[in-house]
């Protein structure tokens, strides 16, 4: 079969006679991944199960109510009850990649084969003419595009893929009043709902999306100090935030900042600097999370709680980013390289967690 025209523009890219930087290829659209980098950090794991992932989860009262009494008055006892199992669906996933033998020799690297086994080398002389390692460059291109798969279920609702992760957006509700999370339903448990302030909320009756204005100490500002004692409601000792924000979201932030006050001083040698420095809230930092741009969500900021009593990323035991070599068919000159993983995104607390927008 002829080689496609990406294809042959690849091998050309990868191995021109006249090039600059030998050796290297310098990526030029891999953006940070802050979310996944954190989800990852914080990883757990489970050992298999049917289908789902399931904790209990309680409102933390059972309906029992103290009563004054005195004498031989008749008294009342109940049966506390209150106790969920809230599930999360494990899900499979997979990304592979092939190389033919002819593109790697024009490449310059030769492929030696003992039974299902293959490795490579690199032909004498091939230093005169190639600009980096093909397959090498390829492997790295396998492993950005898995994470940046990855990095988009992980902010999505997983509604993208019906066999894929569900991200954050299926967790952390713009509107937290309705609909159900982990097979537990928001309408008929009030503690099994993150705090919100969008522009669905405020449809539904409830909290809407922030109007930045500086007047009054900011009422961004005002609103997120407000919003931190609602979220402490129920922290426990162990909660641990993480805060991720769209570029909108975190200039509207710095405009209430600077028009109160909110300056640091630099360049005492009489360097005038008007840039402002890293953001934080009640001392978490406020990370640029570039993908809430690229979903068109940069008016946003997810305050997360990863804490294990939180939201989780778990991987299924020996499935995190799997490596897989299948061995080439008989009829065919290729080499296949792939990777899998088999993961959740789970939560045991919701209320612990928010979304909020600014008009």
């Amino acid at each position: 079969m002829a080689f496609t025209a990406d294809e042959i523009a690849n091998i050309n890219n990868a191995a021109l006679e006249n090039y600059i930087d030998k050796g290297k290829v310098w990526a030029q659209n891999i953006t940070n991944k802050p979310m996944l980098q954190a989800f990852n950090a914080a990883a757990g794991k489970f050992n298999g199960g049917k289908d789902y992932v399931s904790f209990a989860v309680k409102a933390g009262q059972g309906g029992g109510t103290l009563a004054g009494y005195s004498g031989d008055d008749q008294l009342s006892y109940y049966n506390p009850t209150g106790t969920k199992r809230a599930k999360f669906q494990w899900r499979e996933h997979f990304m592979g990649t092939v190389v033919t033998m002819t593109e790697l020799k024009v490449d310059g690297i030769n492929v030696t084969e003992d039974g299902a086994d293959q490795s490579t080398n690199a032909m004498d002389g091939r230093e005169e003419h190639a600009l980096a390692n093909l397959l090498d460059e390829k492997n790295e291109i396998l492993g950005e595009d898995y994470a940046f798969s990855l990095d988009r279920l992980i902010h999505g609702d997983g509604s993208t893929d019906a066999k894929a992760i569900a991200g954050i957006q299926s967790i952390i509700l713009d509107s937290p009043t309705v609909g159900s999370t982990g097979s537990l339903s928001r309408v008929a448990n009030s503690w099994w709902r993150n705090r919100a302030a969008t522009v669905a909320n405020g449809i539904a009756g409830f909290q809407g999306a922030i109007t930045v204005n500086t007047a009054s100490g900011g009422a961004l500002i005002e609103f997120l100090e407000k919003e931190w004692l609602q979220l402490s409601k129920y922290r426990k000792g162990t909660t641990k935030y993480k805060l991720f924000a769209g570029s909108d979201f975190i200039a509207g932030y710095r405009k209430e900042m600077r028009a109160n006050g909110y300056y640091t001083m630099t360049g005492l040698k009489g360097t005038v600097d008007g840039s402002q420095g890293s953001l934080e809230w009640k001392g978490t930092p406020i990370e640029w999370d570039p993908t809430l741009d690229d979903l068109s969500l940069a008016k946003r900021m997810y305050v997360i709680d990863m804490s294990k009593t939180g939201l989780r990323l778990l991987y299924m035991d020996g499935n995190r980013m799997k490596k897989h070599n299948p061995a080439r068919p008989y009829d065919r000159m290729v080499m296949y390289n792939g990777l899998s993983m088999t993961g959740v995104l789970v939560a045991k607390q919701l209320n612990t967690s928010a979304v909020y927008d600014i008009a």
